[in-house]
């Protein structure tokens, strides 16, 4: 061989050594940073851990500060506000009633017919319509006037029906979805408005008594019997089904739960109330927190940057509902991403901007349940939402397996989360195996109200519609409450507790 030729061999044999090297030192480095990459997605997995120890350390604070807020205005972070619903459904009620929900950008009034002895009720007659816009901010007079107008419509719209029309008066429940004290079963004063009204003559008035004007003023013969949010609605509703309910939860966009309390435990109350028996709390748990919720720097983050920033602002909501759930996925997805820069799609192409654009479509806790559901060998389902929604394509299968893996540590935390809390209410009143709180400690000896049978409700998208997050909390459950205990609870799906539940309130309070 020439010089030359020599010459020419080794200048290749030296390029092709570099280009080895360039490749074994990318594949090097991406290898590092995919580590990396797991390393954080452990740690998240660390951080978001509940064992059943943690879980029942939440549940004994839970327990707590429910007794807490029951003793004292402001003695806890859990409101544990009085519903004055001291007369469940018992099955037996008979007749026609009425239900209306006003919501936030419209309403819904419906008819039932209740046969008694815990009869199936019929497909209820419904009607929703949107508010318009300009009523948002009007007067309390003109949004009452606009209702009562359209109750009426309904009620004409009852046609020849000999049944109705010998209805003389007619008992109406109201589900109002905004912030009320209640006064009694029957009345409540707007506290604030929220979801877009702003209507300032109407704050600090009866609701109902502004209601019960424009329908008189209509010539509507109706009463408002009973005002309630949808979770006394949903607690009323499998109540009137099923007489061991005694507490009722809802997990969707947001998240609250209510039970049946002994009055004698109501101390803040003593003396006001007329029942002696029980009535139904409303705890607002979306405030409830403990040092021993597993918090994130996601966690904090979104926090921080909430309309309502601070641990004692909903923090139990922001881990466990479905209008943050998506936010804290995106959050952790987006910071993995970030560490994968150099890590090269299939196509040459990189998932840089994965950081920017996965924000606008997995804020949705409804793309989490799809993409955490996939159950395909290669993600198939997880790969379109991330090329339909993000507009990303040729995502590897390990990064897409990342992806699922962060939803469901998420998923997981928050259903295990919300069983903590459920069953922190069936401690409080000794459904749990235990006797029950009194003066903030866990009493010991009778054993036998905790053996009963024990029903709860639970409403809301995020249980009823999310499969693996209704598993997670239903294993949950069973797992804190113990194989004994456990065979005596029973978690029951419900639906429609702002209407037919709050119709059934109106019967049982007419």
């Amino acid at each position: 061989m020439g010089k030359v030729g020599f010459g020419v061999a080794v200048s290749c044999a030296v390029a092709s050594c570099a280009i080895a090297a360039i490749l074994v030192s990318r594949r090097v480095k991406s290898r590092r940073k995919w580590n990396r990459v797991v390393g954080v997605l452990r740690e998240l997995e660390e951080e978001c851990s509940t064992p059943v120890g943690r879980l029942r350390q939440v549940v004994d604070a839970m327990a707590v500060e429910m007794h807490a807020g029951l003793a004292s205005e402001g003695g806890s972070k859990l409101k544990m506000l009085l519903t004055f619903i001291d007369n469940l459904p018992s099955g037996s009620e008979k007749g026609t009633y009425y239900a209306l929900h006003l919501d936030s950008t419209d309403f819904k009034v419906l008819r039932v017919q209740l046969g008694g002895k815990r009869s199936t009720i019929s497909e209820p007659n419904v009607e929703q319509q949107p508010i318009p816009q300009h009523l948002m901010t009007s007067t309390s007079e003109d949004l009452f006037d606009f209702v009562a107008s359209s109750l009426k419509q309904f009620v004409e719209r009852e046609g020849n029906d000999s049944e109705l029309q010998l209805v003389k008066r007619r008992d109406l429940g109201f589900t109002f979805s905004f912030p009320v004290k209640q006064m009694s079963a029957s009345s409540g004063i707007l506290i604030k408005w929220t979801k877009g009204f702003a209507i300032k003559d109407m704050v600090g008035k009866d609701v109902v008594g502004c209601l019960q004007q424009a329908m008189t003023k209509r010539g509507l013969d109706m009463r408002v019997a009973a005002l309630v949010n949808d979770t006394v609605g949903t607690l009323a509703l499998e109540h009137y089904h099923d007489e061991d309910t005694v507490a009722a939860v809802i997990i969707g966009t947001g998240t609250n739960a209510c039970y049946v309390e002994r009055a004698d435990a109501i101390i803040k109350s003593q003396g006001l109330l007329k029942s002696s028996g029980a009535m139904v709390v409303n705890i607002e748990w979306g405030n409830f927190w403990s040092s021993h919720l597993p918090r994130t720097s996601y966690d904090i983050d979104l926090d921080a940057d909430s309309p309502n920033p601070n641990d004692q602002a909903r923090g139990f909501e922001k881990m466990i509902s479905g209008m943050y759930l998506g936010d804290i996925v995106r959050r952790g997805a987006a910071y993995c991403a970030l560490m994968l820069i150099s890590v090269v799609t299939t196509s040459g192409k990189q998932i840089l901007f994965i950081r920017y654009a996965i924000g606008s479509g997995m804020d949705e806790t409804s793309v989490m349940a799809d993409m955490h559901e996939d159950d395909s060998p290669d993600l198939r389902e997880v790969a379109k939402i991330l090329e339909d929604t993000l507009e990303i394509s040729d995502i590897p299968l390990k990064v897409r397996k990342l992806i699922v893996k962060v939803c469901d540590v998420v998923t997981r935390r928050a259903a295990r989360l919300a069983a903590a809390g459920i069953v922190g209410i069936l401690k409080k009143i000794g459904r749990d195996g235990s006797s029950g709180i009194t003066s903030g400690r866990a009493k010991t000896g009778d054993e036998s109200s905790s053996k009963m049978r024990t029903v709860v409700a639970i409403e809301g998208g995020l249980y009823i519609r999310y499969s693996n997050f209704r598993e997670y909390l239903n294993e949950a459950v069973a797992e804190i409450l113990g194989a004994e205990m456990a065979p005596h609870v029973i978690l029951r799906v419900s639906e429609d507790g702002s209407g037919i539940g709050a119709a059934i309130l109106a019967a049982s309070h007419s």
